[in-house]
């Protein structure tokens, strides 16, 4: 159901965009969602840390294009969707069912789940659960669960993973991150990018303002507390992803190591892995075409 506007959009799309930005009820919550193109095939893009659904800007024409309905909905906590409070709020279970009551709103009979940072992590669980069926999954930039336990036991990824364990405590990640209105996240993607052009006032002072919201980076920091809490993303069964899988990696990755790939075909037998050494985590912001290209190649027309 589409709602009333419960607040500003965290983004407003150009007028020329074919993007829209939608309130959509689904499941406890209200998300903001940013919308476009048409049809029965719901291409489903979730977001990451500490991102917004404008991280899909580049994608959702295209998608739009190849004959997709596009939804890139804020995840719970984020710009304009519904906050709910409390650690528990954000495990990796709920948010798995933030996605399923968001494809049952779409009515779509067929769904492709795209997904970057911890949508990734979400987008695991969901297609090794079979929370609901999907034609193809698209990842990138984390990895397989199981591929990424095993490189936690490494130094090289477990240095690159500090600030996991930072964010487990209380308050001062906030006050830290906080300071001067978020200014450190809009830092942040300056600082971890390949392409920093790409990375203008514009985009990182949106990233800066929707984490500014009022208990927005308690929300954020809440889908880490959660996950090494609560054992959801250690209860995969065998690990085993029966769709079409695509992995697009950036290889200047300052938070996952490459070795994180390693073994993933044991757990995905129909997968294709393209990598890309002039990109860093935030892969199809900073390589937008060369993103479009694989998905183009990839995905069927809907």
């Amino acid at each position: 159901m589409t709602m009333k506007p419960s607040g500003p959009a965290s983004w407003q799309p150009e007028p020329d965009s074919g993007i829209a930005i939608e309130w959509i009820e689904a499941g406890s919550l209200t998300f903001e969602v940013a919308t476009a193109g048409e049809g029965d095939h719901l291409a489903l893009c979730l977001h990451g840390f500490p991102e917004l659904h404008y991280s899909w800007r580049h994608q959702m024409p295209l998608l739009a294009e190849m004959g997709y309905r596009v939804w890139a909905p804020n995840l719970r906590g984020y710009g304009g969707t519904s906050r709910p409070e409390g650690t528990d709020a954000y495990r990796l279970r709920t948010l798995a069912q933030d996605v399923a009551a968001l494809i049952d709103a779409s009515g779509a009979s067929k769904v492709t789940l795209i997904a970057h940072d911890w949508g990734a992590i979400i987008a695991w669980y969901f297609a090794i659960m079979e929370i609901r069926p999907l034609e193809r999954l698209v990842i990138m930039n984390v990895p397989h669960p199981r591929c990424g336990r095993r490189e936690l036991k490494t130094w090289r990824q477990l240095r690159k993973s500090w600030y996991i364990f930072f964010f487990q405590l209380p308050m001062l990640p906030e006050l830290l991150l906080g300071r001067g209105g978020a200014m450190p996240i809009k830092r942040l993607f300056k600082e971890t990018t390949v392409n920093s052009h790409l990375f203008d006032e514009t985009v990182r002072e949106t990233y800066r303002q929707a984490a500014a919201m009022p208990g927005a980076l308690t929300a954020m920091f809440n889908y880490y507390r959660a996950l090494i809490r609560r054992p959801d993303a250690r209860d995969v069964g065998a690990g085993q992803v029966k769709v079409p899988t695509l992995i697009v990696w950036g290889e200047q990755d300052v938070a996952i190591d490459i070795h994180c790939l390693d073994g993933t075909e044991e757990y995905v037998p129909e997968l294709e892995v393209h990598r890309l050494p002039d990109a860093s985590h935030w892969v199809q912001q900073d390589a937008p075409d060369q993103v479009n290209a694989i998905l183009r190649a990839w995905l069927p027309t809907a």
